[in-house]
């Protein structure tokens, strides 16, 4: 499919959901989105299915505008389809229409846009990157931060993820760590032969039940932490002892906590227990508002001053750790994420682009 970038942003995004793009599955959709950029005059660099592409203008800022390209597997919601809501309002229904390719096609299309603009008031570098909804190793931005991250370099960035045309500031960091119990498997008539693992979770998990989330307030965004029993497995028969019973815990933490901290605390509420092993499964650090930033207030002086705290984690963060301020900012509600009727008003996206367009000329 050939991408028409300077389409209105609707339609650019009606494209890109029409390219089914499930992580690991990228490649379609970074051919469309390459061969696209490599129309304009601008740099351009793959990396795998992460497509970049910026402005050498010599200007005296720039900003980042990053999105991810996959999605989710698909659920018989690709291709898009347009539909009303009983306000009369127009909605884009498919799979990445909210998470998060209707916020590509507004930077996609801004880039291209202002790319050569004498209204331009940043340098500019668009990053489209492949595998954000897996497991962060296959994170295209990640790899960036580890092995390219001069494409990360800017004085301002912005994520694509969806916050209803609001800025969300920050974000949350994630712990996930494997609990596991160790016992002595035994026929459950004979229970005294052995020792039940599953038995030996239990204290964890009464201590996880007894956990109350904290709240913290910062630039005036209020995030709520939350520490939760997310998976569990035990068994080996119906008739049978377990030997071994785990779970996954989930800590979302504050910006306000380090990755070390947070983990410390983490251990702290489940505390030490015979027979009761913790491994790390993954971690992700938190990003600070940074809206005492002049280049964030920019942004939020564009839509209007309506901000929000972020909940959950995103790539933010990884700006964040690079000393680069960075907020969320996308079309639809991130609560249609991942859904089989995901959805965005078609409004929104035209908010969002009105705002960009009008923030990155200054």
């Amino acid at each position: 499919m050939t991408l028409d970038l300077y389409a209105d942003p609707i339609e650019v995004t009606k494209a890109l959901v029409d390219i089914p793009s499930p992580s690991h599955h990228e490649e379609a959709i970074a051919d469309a989105v390459e061969e696209a950029l490599r129309g304009l005059d601008v740099e351009v660099a793959r990396f795998g299915n992460t497509v970049c592409a910026r402005t050498n203008r010599g200007m005296d800022s720039r900003v980042v505008l990053a999105g991810h390209i996959d999605t989710v597997p698909l659920a018989d919601n690709v291709p898009h389809r347009m539909d009303t809501a009983e306000d009369g309002a127009e909605i884009m229904f498919g799979c990445g229409t909210v998470d998060m390719k209707s916020g590509m096609a507004v930077y996609l299309n801004a880039f291209a846009h202002l790319h050569e603009s004498e209204e331009l008031q940043h340098d500019l570098t668009v990053i489209a990157y492949e595998g954000e909804e897996v497991s962060t190793e296959f994170n295209g931005l990640g790899h960036l931060q580890k092995d390219h991250p001069e494409w990360l370099q800017g004085d301002f960035a912005l994520l694509g993820e969806p916050s209803g045309a609001l800025v969300e500031a920050g974000c949350q960091g994630t712990i996930r760590l494997r609990v596991t119990a160790h016992g002595t498997r035994a026929h459950s008539a004979r229970a005294w032969l052995g020792s039940n693992a599953a038995h030996k979770l239990a204290p964890v998990m009464t201590r996880i039940a007894d956990y109350e989330p904290r709240e913290v307030t910062i630039d005036g965004c209020t995030y709520r932490e939350g520490l939760n029993i997310v998976h569990m497995e035990a068994g080996v028969a119906t008739n049978t002892l377990p030997d071994e019973a785990w779970m996954f815990v989930n800590f979302r933490f504050a910006p306000d906590r380090s990755t070390e901290e947070a983990l410390e605390y983490m251990k702290g509420v489940i505390g030490k227990h015979e027979d009761v092993t913790i491994e790390i499964d993954d971690i992700a650090g938190a990003a600070l508002p940074g809206l005492g930033q002049p280049a964030a207030r920019a942004l939020v002086d564009a839509v209007g001053g309506n901000v929000r705290a972020k909940f959950g984690w995103t790539d933010v963060s990884r700006f964040a750790e690079m000393g680069i301020p960075a907020v969320n900012f996308g079309a639809g509600d991130p609560g249609f994420a991942h859904k089989k009727d995901e959805q965005v008003p078609t409004a929104q996206i035209t908010e969002v682009s009105t705002a960009l367009l009008n923030y990155l000329k200054g």
